[in-house]
């Protein structure tokens, strides 16, 4: 479990309160999940008293964080052996939730 500080949590508050939701991923347990639509990111507390980004943000496959690779000459995201192909729409709806989420943690700071 995650000592967060009000700061922090008030962060995440606000993150929720802009359609964010707060969800947890067994594999990162030191590490908050913020999902929205199909879109998902782990925060982590940083020494500011805020939260950072830990890696990139992902599209879900089956409700789990992806990665994105090419296979066979085309873009995917992949969780084990599922995978989904790399669209613009999917594109976007991952840009809009970086815009969304990077503008809540600068704010937070």
């Amino acid at each position: 479990m995650l000592d967060l500080s009000p700061k922090q949590i008030a962060l995440l508050e606000r993150c929720a309160a802009a359609g964010f939701k707060i969800v947890a991923f067994p594999m990162y347990a030191s590490a908050v999940g913020v999902r929205k639509g199909n879109c998902a990111a782990l925060l982590t507390p940083n020494k500011t008293d805020g939260m950072s980004l830990l890696g990139e943000p992902c599209h879900l496959v089956d409700g789990n964080l992806s990665v994105r690779v090419r296979r066979n000459g085309v873009d995917v995201f992949v969780w084990k052996k599922k995978q989904l192909d790399i669209t613009m729409e999917r594109l976007d709806e991952l840009a809009r939730f970086r815009s969304d989420l990077d503008s809540l943690i600068r704010n937070g700071d």
